[in-house]
């Protein structure tokens, strides 16, 4: 058994050690936010917090994250339920499109902001690089994710 603190939740993981976390928060704790895209940490449709940092779910293996604090898109927002900033300045851009990859850029871009709280241009695509969109929505991502940087 895996103990995590699941989006400020104490947490059971009661799945085999060697089972992607991707699979433990989709299938054991039933958020389904998070998306599985590639299974190969190539796309970031999986991306999620652990510990603050940016993780790819689908090659994180659940052993990999014992005692670990994660953050999945459904625990983003604040206590009082106000949406994060960038789930805000996502609104605001009209970012998605189909939408499968966006909780991935949107943790992706949370990340960025936690490190890096007024990226360039040009930090901003690096960091958000290994995330794919389909529907080709970068430059609105890159509008949001500075919108969400100014607090505006």
């Amino acid at each position: 058994m895996t103990k995590i603190n699941l989006n400020g939740k104490p947490t059971t993981l009661k799945m085999d050690p060697n089972t992607p976390l991707l699979w433990a928060i989709r299938e054991e704790a039933g958020l389904t936010g998070t998306k599985f895209g590639c299974g190969a940490s190539l796309c970031g449709a999986c991306t999620v917090h652990v510990n603050g940092e940016a993780v790819r779910s689908c090659t994180t293996f659940v052993a990999d994250v014992d005692g670990a604090d994660v953050t999945t898109i459904e625990g983003i927002k604040g206590d009082d339920g106000t949406l994060h900033a960038v789930q805000q300045a996502w609104i605001k851009h009209q970012v998605p499109q189909c939408g499968y990859c966006q909780s991935g850029q949107i943790m992706s871009a949370a990340a960025l902001l936690k490190e890096t709280p007024n990226p360039t241009d040009e930090q901003i695509e690096t960091f958000m690089a290994g995330n794919i969109c389909r529907c080709g929505m970068y430059q609105r991502i890159k509008d949001a994710i500075k919108t969400a940087a100014r607090g505006a």
